[in-house]
């Protein structure tokens, strides 16, 4: 399949996702504290990944716009994909809010959508940045990477 298919696939599988869980969840319109912490740790890394990652530089397509430069400051010091995380969380608020099945499988999909999208954007990536190999070693795809125990 053309990578530009797939990219556009991928965009509209996300957004229709991201559809359904909202539309599922606003019919029954319930927070828990889990939900309403989950939404503030999105937004909050939205905003700060836009401080970092302006608009123009980015696209929604896991395509690289041809005049962009790579960012790997901000938030992006620790996640490769910090926008994707922004999304995980705050569509992880209608699954914790009542932890339906239709929910969580929703968001499970997602995080799928997600997954297959940075990996094309990172092959991506890795042809137009020559350093982005060297780079994804040192940041999490979705969360910071974890500082393991060095074997002696």
């Amino acid at each position: 399949m053309k990578t530009a298919t797939l990219s556009r696939l991928l965009v509209a599988a996300q957004f229709a996702l991201i559809g359904l869980m909202l539309f599922a969840w606003l019919a029954e319109l319930r927070l828990s504290g889990t939900a309403v912490a989950a939404m503030v740790a999105g937004i909050a890394l939205g905003i700060w990944t836009l401080f970092f990652n302006r608009i123009g530089n980015f696209n929604i397509r896991p395509e690289p716009r041809p005049d962009g430069h790579l960012v790997t400051s901000g938030p992006y010091r620790v996640i490769r994909h910090p926008m994707y995380t922004a999304v995980l969380l705050l569509c992880a608020a209608p699954a914790l809010s009542g932890f339906s099945w239709y929910q969580t499988t929703c968001w499970l999909l997602l995080l799928a959508v997600l997954w297959k999208k940075s990996s094309l954007e990172e092959d991506l990536l890795r042809q137009q940045y020559p350093n982005y190999a060297t780079y994804a070693t040192t940041a999490g795809r979705f969360l910071p990477r974890l500082p393991w125990p060095r074997r002696t």
